[in-house]
């Protein structure tokens, strides 16, 4: 039964990434186009104008970085039977994905909370508010990095993700480290890694713990 939970719970990583799309879709493509230089006058207009729209897509976003967040959990255990003790690895990559979770649940915050008090809210705050998930998107394109170099390394070491694999993780991670076209590997390239990891975690068999050698001598003593 365990067993069949893991595998189960795998999924929740495409499941995460299908809820981003969803949530982007409804909240972005499917209202009016909103300048990057609008006012703050424009924006409150915008939100108050789209403010079912920007709530539902919200919503849907916040949820996929819960199954994300599950997710997570499951890639640490995969990791973490893989590694063996002390586990610091794996321990590493659940924290970031845990923390990317965090970020990505308050990148759309601010729109949203606008969308719910539209007409309590003024245009100065929401453009603050539209504006400040920003800040929480890098945050997590820097606690993806961290997940992806950690998984790469547990990955290199173990085998329990392919070679190849857990290099194009550190390239990503890579890409994310870079400034001016990090967003890209984030929106773009961080989804796919997340997928196909999910499909790969739920068709691996089932892997016994590596054991820690234990010296001759601390065994006398």
């Amino acid at each position: 039964m365990p067993g069949r939970l893991e595998r189960a719970s795998a999924w929740t990583g495409i499941a995460a990434v299908a809820l981003w799309i969803v949530g982007l879709l409804i909240s972005t493509s499917l209202t009016s186009n909103l300048s990057g230089k609008a006012s703050d006058a424009e924006i409150l207009a915008w939100i108050q104008k789209n403010d079912m729209k920007l709530i539902l897509g919200a919503w849907l976003f916040m949820v996929g970085c819960l199954c994300f967040l599950w997710f997570a959990g499951t890639l640490r255990s995969t990791l973490a039977v893989a590694e063996g003790d002390p586990g610091t690895a794996s321990a590493i990559a659940f924290a970031a994905g845990a923390a990317a979770s965090i970020f990505g649940l308050l990148i759309p915050a601010g729109d949203l909370a606008s969308a719910i008090n539209k007409n309590a809210v003024s245009a100065s705050t929401a453009g603050a508010f539209h504006t400040i998930g920003d800040m929480f998107f890098v945050g997590a394109e820097l606690s993806v990095l961290v997940l992806l170099v950690a998984t790469g390394i547990v990955a290199l070491r173990t085998a329990v993700l392919p070679a190849w694999w857990a290099i194009v993780g550190i390239v990503i991670a890579v890409v994310l480290l870079i400034g001016p076209i990090g967003w890209a590997g984030l929106i773009f390239a961080f989804p796919l890694w997340t997928i196909v990891t999910s499909v790969m975690l739920a068709r691996s068999p089932q892997r016994a713990p590596r054991h820690t050698v234990v010296p001759a001598i601390a065994q006398a003593g």
